[in-house]
C-alpha cells in the first residue's frame, strides 16, 4: 500500500495536477510527525512493562469465566489503545488471549473478533487514538479554525465501547467452531518446557540467603564457588520496593544480601547438597517453571548452536569464555537428542550440539550482534513479554501523563507534547534510539503522507466540490441528520478498499465542504467522518488490526461480515445521534 501511495503521489507530479511542494506537502505536516512520535510511546510503554501489566492482570482477575475475559479483554484493549498505537496493543493482546484459550480450553474465534473491535473502538476514544482523527482535526484547523480536544471523543466511544461489548457477549456464538476443529496450539515453545527438556529441576536449584550466612556482604566473584563447588551461579533474586527484581548480568561484583534467593546450577552430582546449606545457613527452594514466569520480562533461555565451521568446536565452555563474552550462562546442552550431564563447561562443543542460555533477554538478543560463531535458534513464547527497561516503569507512566496533561490543557501543539514525551522517556532511558526508530512504522507513514495529496488534488480539480454539490442535490433537502448518515456510508464503504486513514484524508474535506455550503458547523460533520473511518469492522482488510487477528483465529472473510455489517449499522446509529447532541449544527 505504501507503494502504491508513493506511484500516485509521482502520478499527480508528472501529471501536472499538483505542485511538487503539493506532493510533498506531507513530508512537513505536524501530524506525520505526531503520528511517528505516538509509535515511540507505545513502544516506551511495552519496553517498561506497563502494557503487559494491564494483560497480566487480565489473566489474574478473569480466572476461568469467558464472559469476564471478553469483558475485561476489550476493557483493557479500548484503555490501552486510547494512548497508543491500536495495533501495537493488538498485537501485545495476541499471545495473551492464545494463552488464555489455550488455557480455558476454547478457540481462539471466541476471543480474537472481541480483540480486534475492541482494538477498533479504542481509536474513537481520544484525539490521539488513531492516525484519522488526527487527520480530520488537521483539516477541521486548517480550514476553519476549529479544533477538538483530546476528549471530544470520548462520550461517542465510551457509547460505543459499551454496546460493543454487549454485541460480541450476544453475537459471540455466530463464531462458531466445528467439530472437527481444534484450538491452534502455541506454535512457540516456553520456559517451563525447555526447564523439563533440560531437566533443569534435577540439577538447578534456588537457595535463600537466610541471616548470619557467610555469604552475606561478599561480592559473589569472592566466594569461589564454581572452582569449590562445581556451582554456577545463574541469577539472583532480591526483593526491592515490595517487588521482586532478577539480577543475571554483571554477577560477580554482586554483593550478596540477606533474603536474596541465589539460582543455581549444579554441575557436581556428587555434591552434599544438605550439609553445603547447612554450612553456609541456605534454605533450599524448589525451581518451578513460574519462577521464571515472574520474571520473563527481564530475564530468560534460549537455545543456541555453533554454526558448522566455527572456531569454537572442540573448545570447553570455558575455554570459549562463554559467560564473560556474552554476559550468559550455559545451563544445558543437548547432543544427538540426549542431554549431558556432569561438569558442562569443560564439556568440548561439537557440531549440532544445542546449548541452552540463560541471562536477561537484552543480552541474548544482543548476541546475534555480537557473534558469528553462534546461531540463535527460535526464541521462547517468554521473549514477546520481554521488558528491558521494566525498572523504568514509574518514569514511562509520568511521561504519559505529561503528554496527555500537556494535550488536554493546550498550553502547547499535540505535537510538541509527544515530542516532550519522547524525550522524557529517552532521559529516564525507558527507550533507546534503536528501538525508537525501529518502532515507528514507517510504511503507515509513507501511506497517510501519499494520499494526502488526493485531498489537495480534490480540491484544486474541483472534484470536492462536485462530490459536495452531489450529494447535497441528493440528500441535501432530506434534512441534516440524513447528510450525516450518506457521509457514515460514503466514508465506511470507501474504507472497505483503502485505509481507514487515507478515508478520513479523502473525506474529511468534503464533509466540511459539505457543512460550509449549508452554513452549517463543520465540526458533527468531521466528527461523523472519523468516527466512521475507524468504524472498520466489515471486512478483515479494512483495518491493519483485523488482518493481524485473522490467522491466529482462523477465521474466513465470511466471519467478518457477519459480524460486522451488524456492528457497524448501530455504531452509525450511535453516532448519528450522538453527535448532533455532543457538537451542534
Amino acid at each position: 500500500m505504501d507503494v502504491v501511495a508513493l506511484l500516485v503521489m509521482l502520478a499527480f507530479s508528472l501529471s501536472g495536477i499538483l505542485t511538487v511542494d503539493e506532493v510533498l506537502a506531507g513530508f512537513s505536516d505536524p501530524n506525520i510527525v505526531l503520528i511517528a512520535l505516538l509509535f515511540i510511546v507505545g513502544e516506551g510503554l511495552v519496553r517498561t512493562g506497563v502494557a503487559y501489566q494491564v494483560s497480566e492482570w487480565l489473566m489474574k482477575v478473569a480466572k476461568n469465566s469467558e464472559t469476564r475475559v471478553l469483558v475485561l479483554l476489550m476493557l483493557a484493549v479500548a484503555g490501552l489503545g486510547s494512548f497508543m498505537s491500536s495495533t501495537g496493543v493488538v498485537a501485545i493482546f495476541i499471545p495473551v488471549v492464545l494463552v488464555i484459550c489455550q488455557q480455558m480450553n476454547i478457540s481462539p474465534k471466541r476471543l480474537m473478533m472481541p480483540l480486534s473491535i475492541a482494538g477498533l473502538i479504542s481509536g474513537m476514544m481520544t484525539l490521539i487514538a488513531t492516525a484519522p482523527n488526527l487527520v480530520v482535526n488537521s483539516e477541521l484547523i486548517r480550514t476553519t479554525g476549529e479544533r477538538l480536544s483530546f476528549f471530544s471523543f470520548t462520550p461517542i466511544g465510551v457509547v460505543i465501547l459499551v454496546m460493543g461489548i454487549l454485541y460480541m457477549l450476544l453475537t459471540r456464538r455466530w463464531l462458531a467452531v466445528s467439530d472437527d476443529e481444534q484450538n491452534l496450539p502455541i506454535n512457540k515453545h516456553s520456559i517451563r518446557d525447555l526447564i523439563e527438556t533440560y531437566k533443569l529441576q534435577d540439577r538447578t536449584k534456588r537457595f535463600v540467603v537466610k541471616a548470619g550466612s557467610d555469604f552475606i556482604g561478599q561480592p559473589l566473584e569472592e566466594l569461589h564457588l564454581r572452582s569449590n563447588y562445581a556451582l554456577n551461579v545463574l541469577a539472583i533474586e532480591r526483593w526491592k520496593h515490595f517487588r521482586p527484581i532478577f539480577l543475571a548480568s554483571s554477577l560477580g561484583k554482586a554483593e550478596i544480601k540477606e533474603k536474596d534467593i541465589l539460582l543455581i546450577d549444579i554441575s557436581n552430582p556428587e555434591l552434599d547438597l544438605a550439609e553445603f546449606c547447612q554450612k553456609h545457613n541456605l534454605e533450599p527452594a524448589e525451581l518451578r517453571g513460574y519462577n521464571f514466569n515472574q520474571q520473563s520480562k527481564l530475564m530468560g533461555m534460549v537455545e543456541v548452536t555453533p554454526i558448522p565451521d566455527s572456531d569454537y568446536l572442540g573448545r570447553s565452555v570455558a575455554e570459549v569464555r562463554f559467560r564473560s563474552r556474552y554476559g550468559l550462562n550455559v545451563i544445558g546442552i543437548k547432543r544427538n537428542n540426549e542431554i549431558l550431564t556432569g561438569n558442562l563447561v569443560e564439556e568440548p562443543l561439537k557440531a549440532g550440539d544445542l546449548l541452552l542460555v540463560i541471562g536477561a533477554w537484552k543480552l541474548i538478543q544482543d548476541m546475534r550482534n555480537k557473534t558469528k560463531s553462534f546461531f540463535v535458534l527460535d526464541y521462547p513464547a517468554e521473549i514477546e513479554r520481554a521488558a528491558p527497561a521494566q525498572s523504568q516503569a514509574p518514569h514511562a507512566l509520568f511521561s504519559i501523563f505529561t503528554m496527555v496533561a500537556l494535550m488536554v490543557s493546550g498550553i502547547v501543539p499535540n505535537v510538541v507534547a509527544a515530542l516532550i514525551a519522547c524525550l522524557l522517556l529517552a532521559k529516564f532511558r525507558c527507550i533507546d534510539a534503536k528501538s525508537a526508530y525501529s518502532s515507528i512504522h514507517w510504511s503507515s507513514l509513507i501511506l497517510i503522507i501519499g494520499m494526502m495529496p488526493f485531498s489537495i488534488a480534490l480540491q484544486k480539480t474541483g472534484g470536492i466540490d462536485l462530490i459536495v454539490n452531489f450529494m447535497i442535490s441528493t440528500v441535501g433537502g432530506m434534512g441534516k441528520h440524513w447528510i450525516l448518515i450518506s457521509l457514515f456510508i460514503l466514508s465506511a464503504v470507501i474504507g472497505l478498499f483503502i485505509s481507514n486513514t487515507a478515508t478520513a484524508i479523502l473525506m474529511a474535506p468534503i464533509a466540511i465542504s459539505m457543512a460550509q455550503h449549508l452554513n452549517l458547523s463543520a465540526v458533527p460533520f468531521a466528527m461523523t467522518v472519523a468516527v466512521a473511518a475507524s468504524a472498520a469492522f466489515m471486512t478483515p482488510i479494512s483495518s491493519p488490526v483485523n488482518t493481524m487477528v485473522l490467522g491466529p483465529a482462523n477465521y474466513k472473510f465470511g466471519d467478518f461480515v457477519k459480524i460486522g455489517v451488524p456492528f457497524t449499522i448501530l455504531v452509525m446509529l450511535v453516532t448519528i445521534f450522538l453527535v448532533p447532541v455532543l457538537f451542534p449544527f
